[in-house]
């Protein structure tokens, strides 16, 4: 049978990435490798684990096509934006495609990160040096929720995808959903029972830990049990994941994990750093929440659950860096007029929905102002050029949570591309200089994932209490949704709460009709094909399986349903 390529490259090369080719710190030759000498010991272990989680920096070097980016632009907050020539990007945002393997390398990139796993779980009984039970237990206990993550990534992204959970690959078409989702919670299960109960700071910044996985599992449950209708996550020994467990779970990682909420929300996002702050008007001189002069917490503080990690000596590639804050930064060249954003390729404008919601809604939430750059408002921008490098859909409107963050630069009066030049030595350059971590799961949203599943207010209330907000006193599934919005807007997560609570088809064609600027031209946008409503119920929500593999496949995947339809190509603005 015909090796597809979803799955699995040659082994030599497979040996060689999976041994830690991703890992920056490391210098070791592993080509002569191969699975008959490799891993002997507990050092080999650890490469194997590094490549697991390498593959998460890959998927950052090209974020067009990857489930935190289309989550992003297909949601109703904001627009693709970019350059006239970003058609992918512009499609996705319509749940429309630009040619047949537009999401090539997130299913590569995804189905490598599962391969890697699947060669760890299986290489780490060969080793014989463990210093103990736990430490074992850590690597399968890590590497279960690696992958886990990984096919969550597929699941919310395709919908059916191949389920493949050995090195030796093959040609497989679709699993059932009932069956990836048995064995997303089975990993899951494993992760939280084989990861010890370490507390934070007192583990690794940047590894999966016990409090990471039971956070995803209740990510987990409400996806599955929202947009399937079901009441609880199979397993793969037959029984279930219940409310109740992922409940306990999540009063777990409350209770025990040592996370907590930031002081001020603001403290969350770089720009509040000690090398921008002062020369930032609408943070300079202030007090938080908390009564304390605002500060950035730093990467992996205390909220930060799990996230992706970058290098700032080693930043030489898009695979070391926050792709995500080049991507999302406004295309401007840095200076007095426009500090403290740095220069980026201008994707994903907010939309002026979200910031008239949030005001009607919520005026008097700092979250708005804290999350949202107003191009109109001088404490952000002095002089902001509509239409630069011919910016499409533009609404004046930007996120601040993942962005370039300049600074001044002390010695020459002048301006840095980013404050981590002048933090830890990062090159001077706007595609190697935005090392912050990308955050996938913070401590807030454990808190509101508690208060939807009890149907409580005490998540909810402790998150805007942190807002300074006054507190709700009863629960309602409105409140929850508004929450959630606000507090959790531009991480990656909209989307697919919009799917799960089957709010989507409504929600996106409340985009037809907002105000871009097109090459600095004024329009409406345009619904375009069938419409934003007609596109989601076609689909499903979930996208197109490259066309690439299918042919590799020899016709054993199919495509997934509103894909082969010509309305379903996006032709250009």
């Amino acid at each position: 049978m015909r090796l597809n390529s979803i799955l699995y490259m040659a082994v030599t090369c497979a040996l060689l990435t999976m041994s830690g080719c991703n890992d920056f710190l490391d210098t070791q030759n592993y080509v002569k490798k191969d699975t008959s000498n490799f891993p002997q010991n507990v050092d080999d272990a650890n490469q194997l684990l590094t490549g697991v989680y390498g593959e998460l920096n890959l998927l950052n070097a090209d974020p067009d096509d990857a489930p935190f980016f289309i989550s992003e632009v297909a949601s109703d907050d904001r627009f693709a934006s970019g350059g006239v020539n970003d058609n992918g990007a512009h499609g996705a945002d319509k749940l429309l495609r630009y040619g047949v393997d537009q999401f090539a390398n997130t299913w590569k990139k995804h189905y490598a990160g599962i391969y890697k796993a699947n060669v760890a779980l299986e290489g780490y009984e060969k080793v014989l040096d463990w210093e103990s039970e736990a430490q074992k237990n850590s690597f399968y206990g890590q590497t279960y929720f690696l992958r886990a993550f990984y096919y969550f990534d597929l699941a919310q992204l395709f919908g059916e995808v191949p389920l493949i959970l050995n090195s030796a690959g093959g040609n497989f078409p679709k699993s059932n959903a009932d069956v990836i989702y048995a064995q997303i919670a089975s990993d899951l299960k494993n992760g939280i029972e084989m990861m010890d109960a370490t507390k934070y700071p007192d583990f690794e910044a940047g590894r999966a830990t016990r409090w990471a996985a039971e956070a995803l599992m209740a990510r987990v449950f409400l996806f599955y049990t929202g947009y399937y209708g079901e009441s609880s996550l199979p397993l793969l020994d037959g029984g279930e994941v219940t409310k109740a467990e992922v409940i306990t779970w999540l009063e777990d990682c409350r209770d025990n994990s040592g996370h907590d909420l930031v002081g001020d929300f603001r403290n969350l996002w770089p720009y509040t750093n000690e090398y921008t702050i002062d020369d930032y008007p609408y943070v300079a001189g202030k007090i938080g929440v908390d009564g304390q002069p605002l500060k950035w917490a730093g990467d992996g503080n205390i909220e930060t659950i799990f996230a992706t990690k970058f290098s700032n000596v080693y930043a030489l590639s898009a695979g070391y860096v926050n792709y995500y804050a080049l991507y999302f930064a406004p295309p401007i060249n840095v200076g007095k007029s426009t500090f403290p954003w740095g220069r980026g390729w201008g994707k994903a404008c907010v939309t002026p929905n979200l910031w008239d919601d949030w005001l009607a809604e919520e005026p008097t939430d700092l979250r708005r102002q804290a999350s949202i750059i107003d191009v109109t408002d001088p404490n952000e921008m002095k002089n902001y050029t509509w239409g630069a490098n011919s910016e499409m859909e533009e609404t004046g409107y930007w996120q601040k949570k993942i962005i370039a963050v300049a600074a001044k630069d002390p010695s020459t009066g002048g301006f840095v591309n980013g404050f981590a030049v002048l933090a830890s030595g990062a090159r001077n350059h706007i595609q190697f200089c935005n090392t912050t971590d990308l955050i996938h799961i913070r401590y807030a949203d454990v808190l509101l994932m508690h208060s939807e599943l009890t149907q409580t207010t005490d998540g909810i209330n402790k998150v805007r209490q942190r807002a300074g907000l006054p507190v709700i006193s009863s629960y309602s599934l409105d409140a929850l949704k508004r929450e959630r919005r606000f507090e959790l807007a531009f991480e990656g997560l909209r989307w697919f709460d919009l799917m799960r609570w089957g709010d989507a088809p409504d929600a996106l064609e409340k985009q037809v009709g907002q105000p871009i600027r097109n090459a600095g031209v004024l329009l409406a946008m345009s619904s375009f094909s069938t419409g934003f409503k007609a596109r989601y119920e076609a689909t499903g929500g979930f996208w197109p399986i490259p066309d690439s593999q299918i042919d590799l496949s020899e016709g054993v995947l199919k495509q997934n349903k509103g894909w082969i339809e010509a309305d379903a190509m996006f032709e250009g603005w």
